[in-house]
Order: structure tokens, then sequence, then C-alpha cells
């Protein structure tokens, strides 16, 4: 069986790292995925709902934020449970084995934090650090 998700979008929000009792991290945040077609209203988006585990969790809580693009590669799973009303309920999200950056940090929006990553000028007569 195959069970495999590669996604790019957008976070809707910035992710939010929290811990399990067995203090495991995790994170969770959405993606808008462009559908890729326009409708008379504009851009059509699927919101899938992301999940993150231990240093994933850490990496994606310290380094996303809201409206970055970033590729998701993981699985998709089912959740199952009963609300406190009694009502059944179904959650569908994908759980991230990989997480990357999708854009150059020039083009990350305006007004982010920089962290110090420098890029390289291939063309140039930069050297290569190592």
């Amino acid at each position: 069986m195959v069970n495999k998700a590669i996604l790019m979008g957008r976070l809707t929000r910035d992710p939010e790292l929290r811990h399990t009792q067995n203090n495991t991290p995790v994170t969770s945040f959405t993606l808008a995925v462009d559908r890729g077609r326009k409708t008379e209203n504009g851009p059509t988006a699927d919101f899938i709902d992301i999940v993150a585990w231990n240093h994933t969790a850490e990496f994606v809580s310290k380094w996303f934020y809201k409206g970055l693009l970033v590729a998701v590669v993981g699985r998709i799973q089912t959740r199952k449970w009963t609300d406190n009303e009694g009502k059944n309920r179904v959650a569908v999200e994908v759980v991230a084995d990989e997480v990357h950056f999708a854009e150059p940090k020039r083009e990350r929006g305006q007004g982010q934090p920089d962290y110090g990553f420098n890029d390289f000028d291939a063309d140039g007569d930069d050297t290569l650090p190592f």
C-alpha cells in the first residue's frame, strides 16, 4: 500500500509548538494549496491541515511563519473521536515527514525576520564555505 502526500502551499497562520504529556514536541498548521484554476470569484485553494512531530515540529515552529511558501511530504491520516456533545467527528490531516522552504529567501515576505542565512552566488567569485 502507498500513502504519500506531497504538497506545496502557504501557511495560513504562524505554527505553535506544543508538547504532549510525554513531552513530545508537536505542531499543527494549515497550508493553503492552490488548485491551479481560477473561478469568476478568483483563485481557488484547498486548506490542508498538517501535523508535525519531534524535530520536524521544532523546525517548523522556529522557521515557518504565516504566508511562507513551503513544501510538505508526508502521509494522509484520519482520526475519529466523539466530541463533548456526543457527536462523532473525523479529522483528515497530513502527518509531515519532511518540510522544506519552497521559495528563495529574497522572495519571502517583507518584514519577516532575517535569520542570518547568506545567499551563495554561483556566478560570482565567491568561494564555497567548506
